[in-house]
């Protein structure tokens, strides 16, 4: 079965049907005197049913290779058949288990290029969203894996919503952010111990501007504290005090900059009550 939550779960397989289908038409060649047939199949004529159940029984046993000729021969063999649109999902998905992510990216993008208005094209889009997400490096390496993601990841929530890949697509949207958001600190953080505190704000105001609902925000407003502290900015040192107090005020982050200002013979500035419920934001565009 296809891939629902984080890596090796599973999915409700929406789509394929498969149980369905085997139950119908590939148990019965796959039992009895019928034999399985050998994998150089690319030049037998077979029963679609037979290639079909045979792709899906090498699924069952994680043979992802063999389950793929087994569906490309479908395609190949029966092109305009309800069997081949099935089987390019099966591709796609024999592909993510084998950790082929390119291929299978490949594969779903082939479903939703032929099938965009079918119903597994739900599926198609996020187990293209899937493969990008398991292909995240760690946040001190290139994040190009993680835009791709991310943006599949939003296209699998625009596009269905209501459903149940919208939901996982959700969770795995903040793992993401949170992922992008840490990118953008250590950066800044190298920035600030480089003695270059205006590249390090831009860092951080990144993280508030796009990614002030993850774990990094309280950092990020005190590295602005400290990196507007070291520029003379009393008055932006205090205002993001004030922002990180009001918004984190139990956080340790807080309490370092409270520390911080006082030390200087400054107080964090509260914002007036209409404005704080919008000063994240505020400051993000600021």
């Amino acid at each position: 079965m296809p891939p629902f939550s984080l890596r090796r779960s599973t999915p409700i397989f929406l789509a394929l049907t498969l149980t369905a289908a085997l139950a119908s038409s590939g148990c019965a060649v796959l039992g009895g005197k019928s034999k399985t047939p050998k994998p150089n199949i690319a030049y037998q004529e077979r029963p679609v049913e037979l290639l079909y159940a045979t792709g899906a029984k090498r699924l069952d046993e994680h043979q992802w290779g063999e389950a793929v000729r087994y569906f490309d021969e479908v395609e190949r063999q029966h092109p305009y058949s309800e069997w081949s649109r099935r089987s390019i999902l099966m591709t796609a998905f024999a592909q993510y288990e084998g950790h082929k992510y390119e291929d299978a990216i490949a594969a779903a993008d082939r479903f939703i290029s032929l099938y965009p208005g079918n119903p597994s094209a739900a599926y198609a889009y996020y187990l293209k969203a899937v493969c990008y997400f398991e292909e995240i490096n760690d946040v001190g390496r290139d994040q190009a894996a993680t835009e791709q993601a991310l943006v599949a990841l939003r296209e699998v929530i625009k596009r269905y919503p209501s459903s149940e890949y919208s939901t996982d697509a959700k969770i795995k949207l903040d793992l993401v952010q949170d992922q992008l958001a840490g990118k953008e600190m250590s950066i800044g953080r190298y920035y600030l111990r480089s003695g270059n505190p205006l590249a390090a704000i831009g860092r951080f105001k990144v993280v508030i501007d796009r990614y002030q609902t993850t774990s990094h925000a309280p950092e990020a407003l005190y590295r602005l504290v400290a990196a507007y502290l070291s520029l003379g900015l009393t008055d932006e040192a205090k205002r993001d005090g004030a922002v990180l107090g009001y918004n984190f005020p139990g956080d340790r982050w807080y309490s370092e900059a409270y520390a911080l200002l006082t030390s200087k013979g400054l107080k964090p500035l509260i914002p007036p009550k209409e404005k704080r419920r919008t000063i994240l934001n505020q400051l993000g565009r600021g």
